[in-house]
């Protein structure tokens, strides 16, 4: 294949992923969106493996087939509940392949016997960049998927003088990337290689286990970022100029939605970064409230419905516990009921609902819920004051008073849905358990509010079968 010829693929694929981008970022396009995302990355595989040097193609295209027919099986099987697990993991693969491409390149440069030339010192530095980024990205994505999978706690690792470890850890990769390129030695470079590959893998670990479980889906845009950037290391090692724009994009993209996702919750990038979260003056943050009077109020499914069947608008608030019981086939039925009584239904997405950037909006695009239905939080928190009532469902931090209400709040500051503005609220939840923040949310104990315990699906089946 010619120059000319490769360039212009590459420039067509590269064009379809931008086009990709710029579709998911409307819920009406997003389809298109992954086709052109999908097109793209089928004239890079082959592309790739046309302008390769590969002796046996059959190894290659037994690895695709491999990996597609193990990727469709995935993508089947696991839920939208799980999904958030599943970027985690496939991240580290990026970050595992950064590494591999990594050691590969200065294995061939010694076999090559061009290791000491002077044209070679800025693919040593690729090569080191590469690693140290694919090694943050493979050790933090796994602590990810440790974490939201529930087999490690979220808790924060909060030793003393965190961040000077950091700067440490940095300072001792830059001292052996200097000694990697100046001594020409090849013990003494696999030596400091070696102990750059360690230190990384410290630095990845501590950096995400530093960052609590309500940060998480900052997180996992974060590491998304970090397999761009990964990637386009790599692009640079292999001289191919499709993975560099493509790695580009993808970490570019994913900066820029962790930081939009920071600003979704007040915080700045670099304070989620660094584990930075609001001190907690009250530890317990306990809520006072008056023996004399219930901690909350019950109410049950036929009284919600009353409700409901009797309200002229309703706002539907949708958080992870609706995920967690796979409530969204059920409750679309209930949008078509209260539309067909003439009432106005609504939902509201909080920019960090969930675990995963847009992940309500998947599950309600699941159940066929009209997309002119779904109002970012900007769009509809001045419509709280004027509505009937709102349904809370498994919803917890992003609803949580306490955002505006107290100084001292670990979410202080953090823009929320103003939910209690409303004339009634109606809050289905498992349990009065704390939200994924690890605090109470004063919201279950106003005078307007109601509790109606138990799973999301089950509780939404019933309001169903009566409404």
């Amino acid at each position: 294949m010619s120059d000319r010829s490769l360039i212009f693929t590459y420039t067509i694929s590269a064009i379809l992923f931008i086009l990709s981008i710029a579709n998911l970022s409307k819920k009406e396009t997003s389809r298109r969106g992954n086709l052109f995302a999908i097109s793209g990355m089928i004239i890079a595989i082959i592309i790739s493996i046309l302008k390769s040097r590969i002796n046996n193609i059959g190894y290659v295209i037994t690895a695709i087939i491999c990996g597609a027919i193990i990727g469709i099986n995935i993508s089947k099987k696991i839920d939208m509940t799980k999904m958030p697990q599943l970027i985690a993991i496939l991240h580290s693969f990026v970050g595992l392949t950064a590494v591999l491409v990594g050691f590969n390149n200065y294995l061939l440069l010694i076999y090559n016997k061009i290791i000491f030339d002077k044209n070679t010192n800025i693919q040593l530095v690729e090569i080191f960049i590469s690693i140290f980024i694919g090694s943050v990205t493979l050790i933090g994505s796994i602590i990810a998927f440790n974490k939201l999978s529930g087999f490690m706690k979220s808790k924060v690792l909060n030793i003393k003088y965190k961040n000077q470890i950091h700067i440490f850890l940095l300072s001792m990769s830059f001292i052996l990337m200097i000694i990697f390129l100046k001594i020409h030695n090849i013990k003494l470079q696999i030596l400091s290689l070696g102990l750059m590959f360690l230190i990384s893998l410290m630095f990845g670990f501590h950096l995400i286990m530093s960052i609590g479980g309500a940060d998480m889906p900052v997180v996992i845009s974060m590491l998304n970022s970090y397999s761009g950037w990964a990637a386009a290391s790599s692009g640079f090692m292999l001289t191919n100029d499709l993975l560099i724009i493509t790695g580009a994009l993808v970490g570019s993209s994913g900066a820029i939605l962790s930081y939009l996702m920071c600003k979704g919750m007040n915080r700045s990038f670099l304070n989620v970064l660094l584990g930075g979260g609001k001190k907690i003056i009250n530890e317990n943050n306990d809520i006072i409230i008056d023996k004399n009077i219930p901690k909350y109020k019950n109410i049950s499914i036929g009284n919600t419905v009353e409700i409901l069947k009797s309200s002229n608008n309703v706002i539907i608030v949708p958080g992870y516990g609706l995920a967690v019981s796979q409530a969204q086939y059920p409750l679309s039925e209930i949008v078509k009921k209260l539309s067909s009584l003439n009432i106005k239904v609504r939902f509201a997405i909080h920019p960090v609902a969930g675990r995963l950037p847009g992940h309500m909006n998947v599950l309600l695009a699941e159940a066929n819920i009209p997309y002119d239905l779904v109002l970012e939080m900007d769009e509809i928190n001045k419509d709280f004051i004027n509505t009937d009532t709102v349904l809370v469902i498994g919803a917890n931090d992003t609803v949580n008073p306490s955002a505006q209400e107290d100084i001292n709040s670990p979410i202080s500051g953090m823009p929320i849905l103003e939910v209690w503005k409303a004339n009634n609220i109606i809050i289905l939840k498992r349990s009065m358990n704390k939200g994924y923040s690890g605090i109470n949310n004063p919201l279950f104990y106003k005078d307007n509010s109601y509790m109606l315990f138990g799973d999301a699906k089950n509780t939404i089946n019933k309001i169903l079968e009566i409404m």
